[in-house]
């Protein structure tokens, strides 16, 4: 849901070779960051010219599973954290329990 400051445009981007008009309340800017992480994904993934729509779906999927990899990787890393800071302040409480 949009707010009362967001208005939606139009953008023509770019990728795989093929124009497209997207409609959206994300800045001109970022839509054509976002195409070109998509059109690199397609270079990576051997796209050459015109990329088929199975290209880039392809495209799409492979940035979706890194997305979810990048996600998994992020929540170890929270999980560890939190388990050290846990034992950290475990520590801490019996240093301070013992000083009394």
């Amino acid at each position: 849901m949009l707010g009362p400051m967001e208005s939606r445009r139009a953008v023509q981007l770019k990728v795989g070779g093929q124009q497209f008009k997207v409609v959206s309340s994300a800045t001109e800017g970022d839509l054509e960051r976002l195409a070109g992480v998509v059109d690199k994904k397609l270079g990576e993934l051997g796209a050459k010219g015109r990329a088929a729509p199975q290209g880039v779906l392809l495209a799409a999927i492979a940035l979706a599973h890194d997305l979810e990899e990048e996600r998994a990787r992020r929540e170890a890393l929270e999980r560890k954290t939190r388990d050290l800071l846990r034992r950290v302040l475990v520590r801490l409480d019996h240093a301070l329990e013992t000083e009394d």
